[in-house]
């Protein structure tokens, strides 16, 4: 077997010990030390925290998350947002990125339990401190026999991955000590020099940052299968960090004193460019992978790099480790249908805990079905995703499409590139339905500041321009419901409201073939929301009763299909 072939079958046996660790502990309680104290996830506002709470209950009373520890979902306060809405990946926005369905696990995992179950073995190797980690990437490693992952040194301490000088520039790069570092084995324990945000390739090699060696050629970017070993340039990019409960108590105090936070703090870019001896203040001025620039942006900065200026960023460099990053529409596609490494180091499936009849005319090996109903007749095309979805026999979906909580139960080809997910939605104490379609291709994030600039957004490949005329929408002030966030297609009220689930998704897709034959397809008369109104008025119990359908028919069928045998 090739070395390639030996280190990520290394990962997939250390990372499927550690899910059978985790599955051990699901619905029994800890015992102390063995799992976290407190979980805490972050939520963008009051209406995602409570989505965020429902889902914690609703798996806690499954048994689906370890017992004993407390689950604590923290709001950010009204201003300034920390988390986001996950724009890139619309799917999610509803309730929440760390609730993203996996293609595995019976009943299926989400982000939440895959993380979880990555960092089981680290709460007994670890002092009294928190652990950071975003919602949106998985790491698969493997740290060899007898090795643990210990975190126990004051200051922070982060993960390093190797990787590719291009998944860099979209990451942070530690630039490491050399005497305290050799590149050999699995895990080594080393401390960095200076920490880089997002850096270009320039300034990855001026800083000293890019190793040539044999052990850095696993490479690990979104995409690349060449795991070709030996002598290729790599740099240690970044993924979770851990800080010892001093340094948490110095943040807690700088928070205190600051009062209300008037702009955005990033944990990896504000905290970690401030350490290390190399360090620098010269970051704190440049605010080019800032969301929205407030004027104390650089003063709270200054504040935050005098704080922490001299402390410690301690690395631990696994060798053999592969990171993958699941934050935008392409990703997502990618990695659950094409990445046959991902595929096999974590075992995904093609159709994970589905009711999918062998008469179904699919199912191509690269689709994946994932708590969904797929009736016979239907078809999928190679490289789709379909979640928490009900699909009628006439249906057929083009390739790389997502469909996302939506019943489609008419006679309709969904074509390729597609994105449609459906929400449920309350106003006036009623509940209705809204559907948002659009390509996996579109920039759901590019905005303009005025109307007369709108020709330049694009909706499905076409000026939008050319749409809102296809559909009777006039161009106004009403067009778009906020102007502090831009006029984009988020903020573009152009989805109707309909009264049931089904009805919503045909409307929707209506508006998508009149633009894919350029032929009207008039709006006039249904109530038109933006994708940020659809989350303000979003309804996530009646979203969850939904799933939760599709989750009771799938046990149903199960058991039905036990007594028959």
């Amino acid at each position: 077997m090739p070395v390639a072939g030996e280190r990520s079958a290394a990962r997939r046996e250390a990372m499927g010990r550690r899910l059978a660790r985790f599955a051990a502990l699901r619905g029994k309680a800890a015992r102390p030390g063995e799992f976290w104290d407190v979980v805490a996830v972050t939520a963008a506002d009051a209406e995602q925290a409570l989505a965020y709470r429902q889902q914690l209950a609703e798996k806690l009373s499954r048994k689906e998350l370890p017992l004993g520890a407390r689950y604590h979902v923290f709001v950010d306060p009204p201003g300034p947002k920390i988390g986001g809405y996950s724009r890139r990946l619309p799917n999610a926005s509803a309730l929440g990125k760390i609730f993203t369905a996996l293609p595995f696990g019976d009943p299926i995992y989400q982000m939440l339990e895959l993380k979880l179950a990555m960092y089981i073995d680290f709460p007994s190797h670890m002092k009294p401190g928190i652990l950071i980690t975003c919602s949106d990437d998985i790491e698969l490693y493997s740290t060899g026999v007898e090795e643990t992952i210990t975190f126990d040194k004051p200051g922070f301490t982060a993960l390093a991955h190797p990787s590719d000088l291009t998944v860099g520039t979209t990451h942070g790069v530690f630039v490491l000590d050399p005497s305290s570092f050799s590149g050999k084995g699995e895990l080594e324990y080393t401390s960095c020099r200076h920490f880089l945000h997002k850096p270009d390739i320039e300034t990855m090699r001026q800083c000293g940052a890019v190793c040539v060696r044999g052990n850095c050629s696993q490479l690990s970017s979104s995409g690349d299968d060449s795991d070709s070993e030996m002598d290729s340039e790599c740099v240690y990019t970044d993924s979770i960090f851990y800080m010892d409960h001093s340094i948490a108590k110095q943040l807690l105090t700088f928070y205190k004193q600051m009062g209300t936070l008037c702009c955005e703090i990033d944990a990896y870019g504000d905290f970690l460019q401030a350490l290390g001896p190399g360090a620098t203040q010269d970051y704190t001025k440049n605010t080019s992978n800032v969301t929205k620039e407030e004027s104390q942006l650089v003063e709270v900065r200054q504040k935050l790099y005098s704080l922490l200026k001299g402390t410690t960023l301690n690395v631990i460099v696994l060798n053999n480790s592969k990171f993958y990053h699941i934050g935008t529409m392409q990703e997502y596609l990618f990695h659950f249908t094409s990445d046959s490494k991902l595929k096999f180091e974590l075992d995904l499936l093609s159709v994970a805990f589905s009711i999918f009849s062998d008469k179904a005319e699919t199912l191509d090996q690269s689709a994946s079905i994932i708590q969904s109903i797929l009736e016979p007749g239907c078809f999928i095309g190679p490289g789709s995703v379909i979640e928490y979805s009900r699909i009628g026999p006439e249906v057929s979906v083009g390739k790389n499409s997502i469909i996302s909580g939506s019943y489609i139960n008419l006679k309709v080809d969904i074509p390729s590139n597609c994105f449609l997910s459906s929400l449920s939605i309350k106003i006036n104490d009623r509940v209705k339905y809204v559907s948002m379609v659009f390509s996996v291709e579109d920039d759901l994030k590019k905005s303009v500041k005025l109307l007369s600039d709108i020709h330049s957004l694009q909706f499905v490949g076409v000026s939008l321009l050319v749409c809102l005329d296809l559909w009777g929408v006039k161009i106004s002030d009403q067009l778009f419901s906020s102007e502090n966030t831009g006029l984009g297609l988020w903020t573009a009220r152009i989805f109707p409201v309909c009264s049931t689930l089904s009805e919503s998704v045909r409307t929707s897709l209506k508006m998508l073939n009149s633009v894919q034959h350029m032929s009207a397809f008039k709006l006039n008369g249904f109530k038109l929301l933006s994708v940020e109104e659809m989350l303000t008025y979003k309804d996530v119990e009646d979203m969850l009763k939904f799933r939760k359908q599709i989750y009771d028919e799938i046990c149903l069928q199960r058991q039905k299909e036990k007594s028959d045998l």
